[in-house]
């Protein structure tokens, strides 16, 4: 469990340390980036590895209905993602797509995983998530809203990529032994 919570923290630290600490960040300069990528591919290490080896009780398992909403709501995660990459409309309500596919993707595993393990990797990146999404809204303004019109190339774009990584995803799941329907 100790390597589990040592990611979580990392990946936490690694990502937060603009927003927490500016003035060190910006001292780090060009040295800070691969500083920080080394960080946070050392954290999902750690985080794959205290996940496999983690043992503790279970209070819920996996349930036939939250099984079709964690799918969806991972759907619509990879949705939100594909949208802030290709500028889809969805992009112009929600100010962090990414994030907020982030809390998505945490709330529906943790819908279907009631271990102690889960409640550490998902819990502690939902609660990483929603830190960022508060510490971006208090340094940043609220950017302006551009109108502009809906390009439909755009938002089919997005959902066919969704659809592409969530089927993708889903069979890796499997084939790791974690299948993701039924």
């Amino acid at each position: 469990m100790v390597w589990l919570m040592a990611g979580v923290l990392l990946w936490s630290a690694a990502h937060l340390l603009k927003r927490v600490a500016p003035g060190w960040r910006s001292r780090l300069g060009g040295a800070g980036r691969p500083l920080v990528a080394l960080s946070i591919v050392g954290s999902v290490v750690l985080m794959i590895l205290g996940y496999q080896q983690a043992e503790g009780p279970v209070w819920w398992g996996r349930q036939s209905g939250l099984v079709g909403i964690n799918n969806l709501l991972v759907l619509v995660g990879f949705y939100l993602i594909a949208s802030s990459q290709t500028g889809a409309r969805i992009t112009r309500f929600i100010r962090h797509p990414q994030l907020t596919a982030i809390k998505l993707w945490a709330v529906a595993h943790l819908l279907v995983n009631g271990d102690l393990a889960s409640l550490i990797l998902f819990g502690g990146l939902l609660i990483w998530a929603v830190l960022a999404v508060v510490l971006i809204n208090r340094q940043e303004e609220q950017p302006v809203r551009e109108q502009r019109p809906i390009v439909w190339a755009r938002e089919i774009g997005a959902f066919s990529a969704a659809i592409v990584i969530y089927g993708l995803v889903g069979y890796a799941h499997g084939l790791l032994g974690y299948p993701v329907h039924g």
